[in-house]
């Protein structure tokens, strides 16, 4: 089976002082460049996802902004692949399905951020998809929601995404675990 690492999302804006902080994020971004030097070490692929915001009024991932750029937790390095998105789902009018596909992927063990929002949105269409998931549960990283007048702490929504993903749409491991298995 052939394995390729993806990490979404994982920009500036999501970090302390960024446009959109997230809970967790220095931590997920630290863990998830340790599976990124796994994956370099052992000279498997690599891709990196890249949210460019080009709505109206869009608050964080503008373009020409420094909140946009990769985080330097997982800079890319010449040679991997980069692709950009506008919507959450990672697949949504962009090359990574055909990138995928010619480099014949059958597995992804994926980390990011936004993990209820493009983490969610693109592993479930990866298994829609047919590609076996694993998600790194400690290389994500979310922010507190609320609906209905009722507050969600960032934990609770990290822990409610992740048990909503294992099993069906994704095998949800720590880092030090998928590490191990490659």
């Amino acid at each position: 089976m052939n394995t390729a690492l993806l990490i979404i999302d994982i920009q500036n804006d999501y970090f302390p002082g960024g446009a959109m902080a997230l809970a967790g994020s220095v931590e997920a971004g630290a863990l998830a460049g340790k599976m990124l030097d796994a994956f370099r070490r052992k000279g498997m692929p690599v891709i990196h996802v890249q949210h460019i915001s080009t709505r109206p009024g869009a608050s964080f991932f503008v373009p020409g902004t420094t909140g946009v750029e990769i985080h330097s937790s997982v800079s890319p390095q010449t040679g991997e692949t980069i692709v950009q998105k506008k919507f959450p789902n990672s697949f949504r009018d962009t090359s990574l399905l055909e990138h995928l596909r010619d480099m014949k992927i059958s597995r992804l063990i994926i980390a990011g951020m936004m993990t209820h929002m493009c983490v969610d949105t693109t592993v479930r269409a990866a298994a829609d998809l047919g590609f076996a998931c694993s998600l790194a549960h400690d290389a994500c990283a979310t922010r507190a929601l609320s609906f209905g007048g009722v507050s969600v702490p960032a934990e609770s929504v990290q822990a409610a995404f992740l048990a909503a993903l294992d099993g069906l749409f994704a095998k949800v491991q720590s880092v030090e675990e998928l590490c191990a298995g490659l």
